[in-house]
């Protein structure tokens, strides 16, 4: 039977683009170059939030709910989809709001487990299940999507080593250190820093995900943490899902300076397709849009329309019709990719899409069924077939396969070692 993933080619490559600089040239030689890759090569994508998005949007339904084919205005992931964009591989993001008591983000992210779990129990012809380089590799060649998980925070272990250990006997492949705010052990990058990066606490989460095989996402952190924790780890680190800071100046992004110690350290950050990250335009426009909406809602006083929701409703309205929305296009993502291959090299960069995580995402990258626009936008701009086999999946999996080795040389370390590891440091 065809590939829906061969089927779609064309038409993704025959769909129209917002500007002409970003239109990819004739479809067929870069479908034909396009499949070949990912036939032996999983496209392998570090960040996708999918399961969070349908415990948002479906509630309980989402266990038995048909996966298939879901609304694009609703989800940019569905089943039909995944394949449609030659998925071979997904780090399914198993985040809960930073804001919970931590307590409650680990009985959220057990239900959020559960969820990821729960596609290879109820899909099995699409999904399988994966810890490891090999497990990966083997459900690609069996033509499933090879599912990993992704805790994306480290207020969700509780500040307890044993929780990490749990998540990692359920299957989690890699802790994000920090979400959206700074937790007891560690600075993000998107609140007051407390730290100065990790304190002895954190070097230890990292020394034991060192010694459990599970990667370091640096993802979120501040740039203190995340020079701390390449500093620590013994194992390659990832991004799962972050750009350049050259390119767009937000702290989620990754300054040149940490581009190069990722590069030393054997890493990979996997490319973000959230516009607020891709564009600094964008960026500033969100900015400027947040401040607006405080402008005419801030309580007690402050606001110009508190308590007249439908007076602050037009006001925004008429502040958008004057300050459209900056267009976000797929040339600029293929920007960050060759940003970072410019600074760290091509062994360093991957795809993180946070598909199903953001609101707003660049022209031409709807959905998981888009990967292939942005492949052919960087075959267009001369990208060998070996290089896009390193980006699209080669890469991760030698991160994985690098922090699997020195999982197994730290096997004799006992659990409960990490703490006592870096107190002797």
């Amino acid at each position: 039977m065809k590939s829906p993933f061969l089927a779609l080619l064309p038409l993704l490559f025959a769909a129209p683009f917002a500007h002409a600089a970003d239109a990819p040239p004739a479809a067929a030689p870069y479908a034909t170059r396009i499949a070949k890759i990912l036939k032996a090569t999983p496209l392998i994508d570090g960040h996708n939030d999918w399961p969070e998005a349908l415990a948002d949007k479906a509630k309980d339904a989402r266990w038995t709910m048909d996966l298939t084919h879901l609304d694009p205005a609703q989800y940019h992931t569905d089943i039909s989809r995944l394949h449609a964009g030659g998925v071979g591989g997904q780090f399914w993001s198993v985040w809960v709001s930073a804001d919970l008591p931590q307590v409650q983000q680990v009985k959220d992210t057990l239900d959020q487990i559960g969820m990821v779990r729960s596609l290879a129990a109820r899909y099995p012809q699409h999904f399988q299940l994966a810890r490891t380089a090999a497990d990966m590799r083997a459900a690609h060649k069996a033509g499933r999507i090879g599912s990993l998980i992704g805790v994306e925070g480290g207020g969700q272990i509780d500040g307890s080593l044993a929780v990490l250990r749990a998540y990692r006997e359920l299957g989690a492949s890699y802790l994000t250190l920090t979400h959206s705010r700074t937790i007891e052990w560690a600075d993000s990058a998107t609140d007051n820093p407390q730290h100065d990066g990790l304190t002895p606490f954190g070097e230890a989460v990292v020394h034991e995900l060192n010694r459990l095989g599970m990667l370091v996402d640096l993802s979120h952190v501040s740039e203190a943490t995340m020079l701390d924790a390449l500093r620590v780890s013994k194992a390659p680190v990832i991004f799962s899902h972050s750009n350049a800071r050259a390119l767009c100046d937000t702290p989620r992004n990754v300054s040149d300076a940490v581009l190069r110690q990722v590069a030393a350290n054997g890493g990979v950050v996997m490319v973000n397709f959230a516009a607020q990250y891709v564009s600094e335009a964008r960026r500033i426009w969100g900015s400027d849009r947040s401040a607006e909406i405080t402008r005419n809602n801030a309580p007690p006083f402050g606001g110009l329309h508190i308590g007249d929701p439908a007076g602050a409703a037009k006001a925004l309205a008429n502040w958008e019709k004057a300050n459209p929305e900056p267009v976000t296009t797929i040339g600029q993502v293929a920007d960050h990719v060759e940003h970072i291959v410019k600074v760290a090299g091509i062994d360093h960069v991957g795809i993180g899409s946070d598909f199903d995580g953001v609101a707003a995402l660049p022209q031409g990258l709807s959905g998981v069924e888009t990967y292939p626009a942005l492949l052919a936008e960087l075959m267009r701009r001369g990208w060998s077939d070996a290089d896009i086999a390193k980006l699209t999946g080669g890469n991760i999996l030698r991160v994985m396969a690098a922090a699997e080795k020195v999982a197994a040389g730290m096997k004799g370390e006992p659990e409960g070692s990490a703490v006592l590891a870096v107190a002797k440091e």
